[in-house]
């Protein structure tokens, strides 16, 4: 077949997986989030899941998915099924908080009009709460995409031991042509992908603003931020969830006493809230089998070898959480002055954006061998032992840095119209304006920013620590780190003590998750929030 078909027909296979997965967490997050709002204990179990998933990287799951479906499902089914688990995981998390947030916001009065009129789930889903989560979901949908694909190159063709296992993707073309060292194929297979990717980038804008304008409520108003205040009325809430609306504002409420309303709601919610007891309970039992299940199957013998390892192991946890950090810095610092002078040039705003929407879109891991067969006689010449070190760096660094940019840039694009004016009457140098406005107005919007942006980087570390044939038969290692830990036993078919590194992973990035992210989200809440708009009905 001609390589520029295959290539075609490849990278629509990858984006098939991609918004499969993407469109089975809209769905799924639909009822999920009906349940979660319909039922207490539900509710608690379900967003405690997300907040605990969410901050666990993709690559935690790995050693699950090879165990479960790779071992005991096989062949191909089973290795289909384990690439679009682990995109799953990547995609599904914001997409589900999304909704869930979106279904516990809808104004109480729209709610009113669905219970007057008695309407059953279906077209209260359709007609009310599907409607209203559309603004949201759009929202996730840009950085879902980017994480799909960013996960999807890499996981569509894997090794275990001696065994290589592969699905039909752009992801193993590309990966395939690098190792035959058949580059121009491979620079061929970006630039069909690069062509996909911005593609659907800018149809996922364009969406995102037609779901705002035909669904957004009492949307925020453009105001300018410089000289005279211009107030432009807006008219999209005549077209926004246009029955229940309406009706919200104009229609003669059934005259039937709050009492009455409430004790037939609770009734038609009966079954739900028993729905949402029993999946609750499951899920529970599922989680304590699971692990009993695992525990006991695992000899004695081997747990002795496994806990010997945890010291070394918490060294490399250590060492990686460095990485992170350094990452983090440096997407912060790139985010603090480019995303204000952007937020400053518009003209230069409208044209950047974009382009940086879509790189962050394109996977890195699809380019990234090229390019360090391209630079690594200058790199090498530059930092000499520590050229490896920087590779991961940087694979970390262009994996994650655009969700503390987009958070931040978004920040400053909120800030209030007075306190650009104080700025500007106080005649401000710019880093008085960062360091007693600016900083702190966006501070809430930075630690959301650096959260994912720590959650992300791991992402990019499991892939550079250790990359076995990354150009031309080299090998791409660090000396310490627990995701190459992970890797390299993973590599050698040790599934025990990838399994085992991965568990102590998910504890320490959840216990840091409580400790530290939650505490920082606090204090964001408490001391730095700052109105975040002007708003007219």
């Amino acid at each position: 077949m001609n390589p520029i078909i295959l290539m075609f027909l490849a990278t629509l296979a990858s984006l098939g997986r991609v918004f499969l997965t993407i469109g089975l967490s809209i769905v799924t997050g639909w009822f999920l989030g009906y349940l979660a709002i319909k039922n207490r204990a539900f509710e608690n179990t379900y967003v405690s899941l997300i907040e605990v998933f969410e901050s666990v990287p993709v690559i935690s799951f790995f050693p699950v998915v090879l165990i479960f479906f790779v071992y005991r499902i096989g062949g191909y089914l089973g290795i289909e099924l384990a690439v679009d688990f682990l995109v799953f995981t990547a995609v599904v998390w914001n997409i589900w908080i999304g909704i869930y947030q979106a279904f516990k916001t809808i104004p109480s009065d729209l709610i009113e009009v669905s219970e007057n009129y008695r309407l059953g789930f279906l077209k209260k889903m359709s007609q009310l709460y599907i409607p209203y989560s559309w603004p949201r979901i759009a929202a996730n949908l840009i950085p879902s995409f980017a994480d799909a694909f960013f996960y999807i190159t890499v996981s569509e063709v894997f090794s275990i031991g001696s065994s290589t296992y592969h699905v039909f993707g752009i992801g193993t073309l590309i990966a395939e042509y690098t190792a035959a060292n058949e580059y121009v194929l491979a620079l061929e297979g970006l630039g069909i992908l690069a062509v996909f990717v911005s593609l659907f980038t800018y149809l996922l804008r364009k969406f995102a603003a037609y779901t705002v304008a035909r669904y957004g409520l009492d949307t925020e108003l453009q105001v300018s931020r410089r000289g005279r205040l211009r107030i432009r009325y807006s008219t999209r809430i005549s077209n926004t969830l246009a029955p229940f609306t309406k009706l919200s504002k104009y229609m003669v409420r059934i005259s039937k006493s709050k009492v009455q309303i409430d004790e037939e709601e609770r009734r038609r919610n009966l079954p739900w809230r028993y729905l949402g007891i029993g999946i609750s309970v499951l899920l529970i039992v599922l989680i304590v089998y699971g692990a009993f299940s695992t525990i006991s199957s695992v000899p004695e013998s081997t747990w002795s070898y496994l806990i010997s390892t945890t010291p070394n192991d918490l060294y490399d946890i250590l060492i990686d959480y460095a990485r992170v950090a350094f990452i983090a810095i440096i997407s912060l610092l790139f985010a603090i002055f480019l995303g204000y002078y952007l937020a400053t040039h518009e003209k230069i705003e409208r044209v950047l954006i974009p382009i940086i929407q879509t790189y962050a879109s394109f996977p890195a891991p699809a380019y990234f061998p090229l390019f360090f067969g391209a630079s690594i006689m200058i790199v090498h010449q530059i930092f000499g032992d520590w050229t490896n070190e920087f590779y991961v760096i940087f694979l970390g660094f262009m994996s994650t840095f655009y969700y503390v940019f987009y958070s931040y840039w978004l920040g400053i694009k909120n800030m209030p119209y007075q306190y650009w004016e104080i700025m500007k009457n106080y005649n401000f140098s710019f880093w008085q304006k960062l360091r007693y406005v600016i900083l702190p107005s966006t501070f809430p919007y930075i630690v959301a920013g650096i959260s994912s942006t720590i959650n992300s980087a791991w992402g990019g570390l499991a892939i550079g620590e250790y990359w076995p044939n990354i150009y031309n038969g080299y090998t791409l290692q660090v000396s310490h780190g627990l995701m190459k830990s992970i890797a390299v036993a993973t590599n050698n078919g040790n599934i025990p003590l990838a399994a085992w590194d991965s568990l102590l992973f998910g504890i320490i990035v959840v216990i840091y998750s409580i400790s530290f992210t939650r505490k920082l989200m606090d204090l964001a809440r408490s001391k730095y929030i700052a109105e975040e708009g002007i708003y007219l009905a």
